[in-house]
C-alpha cells in the first residue's frame, strides 16, 4: 500500500515540477494555441505547362485554378515563438468537360508535408503553403467598393 501512495505522490510532484518548469521557461499550454487566419496561400502546378502559381484565398471564398475550384474552410498557424505547423481544412472541386462540378478533395492539408494531403489531379496539383492574416488582394466583400 505504501508503494502506491509513494508512486502517486511522485507522479503528482513530477507533474507539478513540469508545470513550474513550463512557467519558468515562459511556456504554457495556452501558448500552443492555434492562430486562426483569414487567408490561405496555395501553390498550384499545371502539369501541362510546368508552371507553378501561388495564390491567396480568403476563408470560404472559392478561387479557380485551371479546372479546379479551391475553397479553404479553416487555416491555422502558430505564433512566432513556436515551430510553425500550418494546416488548413480545404474543399476542392473539379469542373468536368460536361460542365459538372465534382468534389475531388475534402480534408486537411499540412504545409510542412505537402505530399501528405495535396490534391493530385491528372493535370493539376494543389497544396497549402501558408496561412496569413492579410493579403494584397482585397477580401471578396470589398471587391467592388471604393
Amino acid at each position: 500500500m505504501t508503494f502506491f501512495t509513494r508512486s502517486a505522490s511522485l507522479r503528482a510532484m513530477a507533474g507539478a515540477m513540469l508545470v513550474i518548469g513550463l512557467s519558468v521557461f515562459g511556456c504554457s499550454v495556452a501558448d500552443a494555441a492555434r492562430i486562426t487566419n483569414p487567408v490561405a496561400v496555395f501553390s498550384g502546378l499545371d502539369k501541362i505547362t510546368g508552371r507553378i502559381t501561388t495564390f491567396d484565398v480568403y476563408m470560404n471564398e472559392t478561387v479557380q485554378f485551371g479546372a479546379l475550384q479551391v475553397t479553404p474552410k479553416a487555416c491555422y498557424s502558430r505564433d512566432d515563438t513556436e515551430q510553425q505547423k500550418v494546416d488548413g481544412f480545404v474543399e476542392v472541386d473539379e469542373i468536368t468537360l460536361d460542365r459538372r462540378i465534382r468534389r475531388i478533395f475534402t480534408g486537411w492539408m499540412f504545409a510542412d508535408s505537402p505530399g501528405l494531403n495535396a490534391v493530385e489531379h491528372p493535370i493539376y496539383d494543389v497544396w497549402l503553403k501558408e496561412c496569413k492574416q492579410k493579403s494584397d488582394i482585397p477580401p471578396p466583400d470589398s471587391a467592388g467598393k471604393n
